[in-house]
């Protein structure tokens, strides 16, 4: 048996974390999209290359970047999230976890967890308020509340060094993620939604003013860009604005 398989069987032991089982058997159950992930991460990093996860969750994307060979640093602020993250990779040195949330100035923040979804958990009340109610959204339920500590990226990147490529999926709180990045990436890629599209804009304006000219996106969990070119923040952004809101979500690309 495989760590991945160990940590579910213990969890599974839990009923309280039966929301992150569901995170565990869906990101990890399904080698094909493992493949594709692999395929589509190839074009971002590679072997010897440093990947920051932001917003790890239970580490599917540190396991792609980790079978490209990268070193990674996950991110993630969720005691159970990174509890699953030790299991499956605690004995991996290329594996660094920070149990944080990230944001724009170190210090201190709520945090709100959605227990029977993990994957939006979050640290905006904006976003909470955006998915009150919305269509998709009605569902979910943030039950519980946690104080957490903030690092920033810039302060990521004093300690562990220049990545080659950022994941941030932060739920609504990717703009205050970039707002604490004072200099430019080769590649990075943040998560939109289009219950809070202002979000993605201000993410594009900032990700222009660090010198980032091309731009893409993936819908919901494809694996694949949809565009078949790379826009501009200012055309980007009207595609996005453009979208239906039953898009509901997916991943903005951005190469220097």
């Amino acid at each position: 048996m495989d760590a991945r398989a160990r940590t579910i069987e213990a969890l599974n032991a839990d009923p309280a974390t039966a929301g992150l089982c569901r995170s565990l058997a869906f990101y990890y159950g399904d080698p094909a999209r493992e493949a594709a992930m692999d395929r589509f991460h190839a074009d971002f990093v590679g072997p010897g290359d440093l990947a920051f996860d932001l917003g790890a969750h239970v580490g599917d994307h540190v396991g792609s970047f980790r079978r490209l060979g990268a070193r990674v640093v996950a991110v993630e602020p969720q005691p159970a999230c990174a509890r699953a993250i030790r299991a499956i990779y605690g004995t991996d040195e290329n594996v660094a976890l920070v149990e944080a949330a990230c944001g724009a100035e170190p210090g201190r923040i709520r945090l709100y967890v959605n227990s029977d979804n993990p994957t939006v958990s979050t640290t905006s009340t904006r976003f909470l308020r955006a998915a009150d109610g919305a269509p998709g959204w009605a569902q979910e339920r943030w039950d519980r509340e946690l104080d957490v500590p903030i690092v920033t990226l810039d302060g990521l990147i004093d300690a562990y060094g220049v990545p080659a490529f950022v994941k941030i999926d932060v739920e609504g709180f990717e703009d205050a993620v970039l707002a604490g990045l004072g200099r430019p990436l080769a590649a990075l890629s943040f998560e939109f939604t289009t219950i809070e599209r202002p979000v993605a804009l201000r993410c594009l304006t900032r990700l222009a003013e660090l010198g980032f000219r091309r731009f893409n996106l993936a819908l919901g969990d494809t694996m694949a860009l949809a565009l078949p070119g790379w826009l501009s923040a200012d055309e980007l952004a009207r595609h996005l604005l453009a979208l239906p809101r039953d898009a509901n979500s997916g991943d903005v690309y951005c190469r220097s």
